[in-house]
C-alpha cells in the first residue's frame, strides 16, 4: 500500500506536469490570438493609411516633376541668357528681377532666383532663398558639373523649398545658373485636412515637410521610439502609437511616411490576449479541480483502510517518544548542571592561577618595596640608638616614628597583597572606584617604578561607585596595567593613563598607554583565552581574556581602541552603582 507521502507526491508530480503542459499550451494561445487579433486589425488600419500614402507620393513627385523641366527651358531661352552677358549694372539687375518675378509668376513657383556661376545673386524675385548654406552650394555644384541641380533647402520651419539648377551657357562656358524654388505650402495645406499625420524625411532622418507643424526640421528620433510594428510619436504632451507606413522617394532622396493610428492594434491585442488568458484560465482551474478531486478520492479511500492502525501506532509511538524524552531531558540537565559547576569551579581556578601568575610577575619588584623599608628601619633603629646614647631623647623619638611609618606601609602592602591572592566571592555589591584603583596601583605600581613607567589616575573616578565585586575589579585593572608595562618596558617617557569618559548609567572607564599599539589585524584576537604576541616564557594570553571574562559577569564589557597618538585604549564598561540604586526604587 502508498503511502501518503508518496501518493502526495506522485500527484504534485502530476500537478507540476499538468501545470507545465497548461502553462505552455496558455502562454502559446495568448501569443497566438493576441497576435492573430492584432495582425487583423493592423490591415484594417494600414488599408486607408496605405491608399493616402499612394496618393500622397504620386502628388508629392507630380508637384516637384513640374517644375523639374523649367530651369533648362528658361536656360535656353535668349533673353535670360542676355542678362549675363552684359556689364552689371543697376538697370541689368532690375530687368533680371522682373524676368524672375514673371517667371514665378506665371509658373507658382515660391521663388526664382539668376545666379553668377561663383553662386553670387544677380537677381531674386521674392529673395527668399539668398543666404548660402551647404544644401545650395551642392546645388551649384551639380550645376558646374553639367548636371541638373536638385536639393531640399530649409532656412527655417517656415522657409522651406525643393530647388531645381540649371546652368546657362555660351558654347562650353557657364555664363549663369537659373534656380526655381518649389514651395511646399500647398502640399502641406493638402496634408492637413487629413486626420493621419503626414511627412517626408530626408537622408539624415530630418523631417522635411509635415502636416504636424511641431515636427518640421526636427530629426525622426527626437518625436519617435524605435519600436515595430507600432511606434510612439510625440503630439504636444502625449506619446500617441502609430503603425508607420514608409514609401521611397528615390529620386529626391526622400521617403514619405503616412501614420495610422495604432491604438485599435494594441486594444485588439490586448482584448485577444485576455480573451485567451480567461479561457486558459478556465481550463487551468478545470485541470486542478480533476487533479484535486483524483487526489482526494485517493487519499480517503487510504485513509479509510489506515485509520485505525494509525491511531494505535501514534499512540504507542508518542508514549514511547514522551518517555525517552522525559529521559533524554533529565540527563541533559543533570549533565548541564555539572558542566556548569565545572566551568565555575575552572573559571574561579583560572582567575585565581592568573592573579598568582601576577603576584609571581610583580615578584621583584614587590621585594624591592619591602627591602627598601627595611633597610630604612635598621637605619633609624640604629640612629636612635646613638641619639638615646647620646641623651637627645627627641632625635630618638623622630626615628622611631618615622620607624613606625615605614612598618605601616609594609603592613598596607602585605594586607593588599594577602586581599589580591585570596579567592573572591561571587557576589556583587556597589564598590567605589577609588578603593579599587588604589588597591590595583599599590599592586602594579612597584613593577611600573622599576621599568619606568608612569602611572597617572583620573582624580574624578575617586568620586565613581561601579556594581562589582571589589578584589575582582581590581583584577581587570591590575591585569590591564600589567599588560601596559609589558609594551612599555624600556620606553622613554612611558606613560599609563587611567581616565573617566562617562559617569552616566554605565560608567566607562579608559586604561590608555603610550605604547606601540596592537595590530588592527589581530584587535579582534586579543580577547581570547592563551592569545598573545609575548615571547615564549613571558605570558600565557589568559590576562585579558580574564579581565573580559569578569567585567561580562558584572554586566559590562572591555573594548579595544586605537589610541590618537599611538599606543591602545582599552575602554572598560561598568554599571554604575547610582543607576542600579534608582531602578531598585
Amino acid at each position: 500500500m502508498a503511502s501518503r507521502r508518496g501518493i502526495r507526491e506522485r500527484f504534485r508530480r502530476v500537478r507540476l506536469v499538468a501545470a507545465l503542459v497548461v502553462a505552455s499550451l496558455s502562454l502559446t494561445a495568448i501569443w497566438l490570438v493576441a497576435s492573430i487579433q492584432a495582425d487583423a486589425a493592423r490591415i484594417a488600419v494600414g488599408r486607408e493609411a496605405v491608399e493616402t500614402l499612394a496618393v500622397q507620393r504620386e502628388t508629392l513627385t507630380g508637384v516637384l516633376d513640374k517644375y523639374r523641366l523649367l530651369p533648362p527651358l528658361l536656360a535656353r531661352q535668349q533673353d535670360v541668357a542676355g542678362l549675363f552677358r552684359q556689364e552689371p549694372d543697376t538697370g541689368e539687375h532690375e530687368r533680371a528681377r522682373l524676368k524672375a518675378r514673371e517667371v514665378a509668376s506665371l509658373s507658382g513657383a515660391k521663388d526664382v532666383a539668376f545666379l553668377y556661376p561663383d553662386g553670387d545673386v544677380l537677381a531674386s524675385a521674392h529673395g527668399f532663398f539668398l543666404d548660402r548654406s551647404p544644401d545650395r552650394e551642392a546645388l551649384i555644384e551639380a550645376v558646374r558639373q553639367g548636371r541638373l541641380g536638385r536639393a531640399a533647402i530649409a532656412i527655417d520651419s517656415d522657409e522651406r523649398a525643393y530647388a531645381f539648377a540649371s546652368g546657362v551657357r555660351t558654347g562650353l562656358t557657364l555664363i549663369g545658373i537659373v534656380v526655381v524654388y518649389v514651395g511646399f505650402d500647398e502640399i502641406e495645406a493638402t496634408w492637413s485636412l487629413s486626420t493621419n499625420p503626414i511627412f517626408v524625411t530626408d537622408p539624415a532622418g530630418t523631417i522635411f515637410l509635415t502636416n504636424q507643424p511641431r515636427w518640421r526640421l526636427k530629426p525622426l528620433h527626437e518625436i519617435a521610439d524605435d519600436g515595430l510594428p507600432e511606434r510612439r510619436f510625440r503630439v504636444g504632451s502625449m506619446a500617441i502609437p502609430y503603425l508607420d507606413l514608409v514609401r521611397d522617394l528615390p529620386l529626391l532622396d526622400w521617403r514619405l511616411h503616412v501614420l495610422a493610428d495604432a491604438r485599435p492594434v494594441m486594444e485588439a491585442r490586448l482584448t485577444g490576449g485576455l480573451i485567451a488568458a480567461l479561457a486558459a484560465l478556465l481550463g487551468a482551474a478545470l485541470v486542478a479541480l480533476v487533479v484535486w478531486r483524483r487526489e482526494r478520492a485517493v487519499l480517503g479511500r487510504r485513509a479509510e483502510r489506515v485509520a485505525a492502525l494509525r491511531l494505535e501506532r501514534l499512540v504507542r509511538d508518542r508514549t514511547r517518544a514522551l518517555n525517552a524524552t522525559n529521559r533524554s531531558l533529565s540527563s541533559e540537565i543533570a549533565e548541564r548542571r555539572q558542566a556548569e559547576d565545572r566551568l565555575r569551579k575552572a573559571q574561579a581556578d583560572l582567575v585565581q592561577a592568573a592573579k598568582l601568575a601576577a603576584l609571581g610577575q610583580m615578584s621583584a619588584a614587590l621585594s624591592h618595596e619591602f627591602n627598601q623599608p627595611l633597610a630604612a628601619i635598621a637605619t633609624y633603629a640604629e640612629n636612635a640608638g646613638e641619639f638615646l646614647a647620646r641623651g637627645r631623647g627627641d632625635l630618638a623619638g623622630d626615628n622611631l616614628k618615622r620607624i613606625g611609618q615605614m612598618v605601616e606601609r609594609m603592613a598596607e602592602l602585605s594586607r593588599t597583597l594577602l586581599s589580591f591572592a585570596r579567592k573572591p566571592g561571587t557576589s556583587t555589591m556597589p564598590v567605589p572606584l577609588a578603593a579599587v584603583l588604589d588597591e590595583a596601583m599599590i599592586l602594579v605600581g612597584p613593577r611600573a617604578r622599576k621599568e619606568g613607567v608612569a602611572l597617572v589616575v583620573d582624580e574624578r573616578l575617586r568620586a565613581v561607585d561601579v556594581v562589582g565585586g571589589r578584589t575582582r575589579l581590581s583584577q581587570i585593572f591590575v591585569n590591564l596595567a600589567n599588560n601596559a608595562i609589558d609594551a612599555l618596558a624600556g620606553r622613554p617617557g612611558a606613560e599609563i593613563r587611567v581616565d573617566l569618559e562617562d559617569a552616566g548609567e554605565t560608567v566607562v572607564v579608559l586604561v590608555s598607554d603610550n605604547g606601540p599599539g596592537i595590530p588592527e589585524e589581530i584587535g579582534g584576537a586579543v580577547f581570547e583565552p592563551f592569545f598573545t604576541t609575548k615571547e615564549t616564557g613571558s605570558g600565557i594570553g589568559i590576562g585579558l581574556s580574564i579581565a573580559y571574562s569578569i567585567a561580562k559577569d558584572f554586566g559590562g564589557s572591555i573594548a579595544l581602541r586605537d589610541g590618537p597618538q599611538g599606543g591602545c585604549i582599552f575602554a572598560v564598561s561598568l554599571r554604575a552603582a547610582a543607576a542600579e540604586r534608582q531602578a531598585a526604587e
